[in-house]
């Protein structure tokens, strides 16, 4: 089936008879008791919320989040924002769409990034760290994997490669920060930047949306990702020291900062507490600037950014 319209065409007061990955869907019930839905819509153009109000009963029945819906609809404005007021949707089999459709991807070239990023992890010179770096490499299914994950449902690199060009950006920020403070390990720093985040290829999957698996959302890619260096570490046997395994098991637990973020313990490193800002800069910048690429090029300001709670200012180029 061919897709027409796209969640960032839809203007308010559009028609719309096309197709969308359903990525979520909750039912409610209003003061007087009567059910409606609250649907996300979705493809690789990003989301948008919609309502049902009629045939809740019946609507509610054709299809849960992550199937894909060809819905009859119409566009409108509330609050500053488009959402579209669904009035009719059918089931559509996964097999007959185009994947390309609804699965947002990195501009660059993968294979690039992925060499970029391996030859930047062999300048490590503590061999151990070198080894264990090169365990990951040299497995083909976990490469695969990597280098086709996406960083986050939503907030930054929400796309498939995000999670390798994340990788790749905080690892050159890694490489450049720690000559600047004295004291720094490199090399410790560097494998923190590089295996931060590697519980993504298992917490989330992106057949043809991107999701959270049962694994992530059970574990988290924290607990995942501790598994996966521990696997590797055992792999290297004696080779690898217990107290360096440690150091670096602790970057993966604090790269969020805090427990209220999702990390069991907080950075008690000097290379922790840079990595989690390493982290944090390049999500946020990232997250910023995919928010701006899709406000109006005409204004000065972007529309209210809920979660961040401001505007941001579009300086000029050029």
């Amino acid at each position: 089936m061919t897709k027409q319209t796209y969640v960032s065409q839809i203007r308010p007061g559009d028609q719309i008879e096309d197709i969308f990955a359903l990525a979520s869907k909750n039912l409610s019930h209003k003061k007087d008791g009567n059910p409606y839905l609250t649907l996300t819509l979705a493809d690789k153009s990003g989301q948008v919320k919609a309502m049902v109000w009629d045939q809740v009963d019946q609507l509610c029945e054709v299809a849960n989040a992550g199937d894909f819906i060809k819905i009859s609809a119409m566009a409108q404005e509330y609050r500053g924002q488009v959402q579209v007021i669904v009035k009719s949707m059918s089931l559509v089999p996964a097999e007959s769409v185009c994947a390309a459709d609804f699965l947002p991807s990195t501009s660059r070239d993968v294979d690039h990034m992925f060499e970029r990023l391996e030859s930047l992890t062999q300048t490590i010179k503590t061999e151990p760290l070198r080894a264990l770096l090169n365990a990951f490499w040299q497995d083909p299914e976990f490469a695969g994997r990597f280098k086709k994950s996406p960083a986050a449902k939503k907030m930054h690199h929400a796309f498939v490669g995000g999670l390798l060009e994340h990788t790749l950006s905080m690892a050159v920020l890694a490489n450049k920060i720690a000559s600047h403070y004295s004291g720094v390990d490199r090399d410790v720093l560097l494998t923190g930047a590089v295996l931060h985040d590697i519980g993504k290829v298992r917490e989330l999957s992106c057949d043809h949306t991107i999701d959270y698996t049962d694994e992530g959302r059970l574990l988290s890619h924290i607990i995942i990702g501790l598994e996966l260096v521990d696997e590797k570490i055992k792999q290297l046997g004696d080779a690898f020291p217990s107290r360096l395994a440690t150091i670096v098991k602790h970057l993966i637990v604090s790269h969020h900062g805090a427990r209220e973020y999702g990390s069991p313990e907080p950075p008690k490193t000097i290379e922790a507490v840079l990595l989690n800002y390493i982290d944090e800069i390049d999500s946020r910048v990232n997250g910023i600037r995919e928010f701006m690429a899709t406000e109006d090029s005409s204004s000065s300001w972007t529309s209210y950014h809920r979660l961040l709670e401001r505007q941001f200012f579009i300086t000029p180029t050029g």
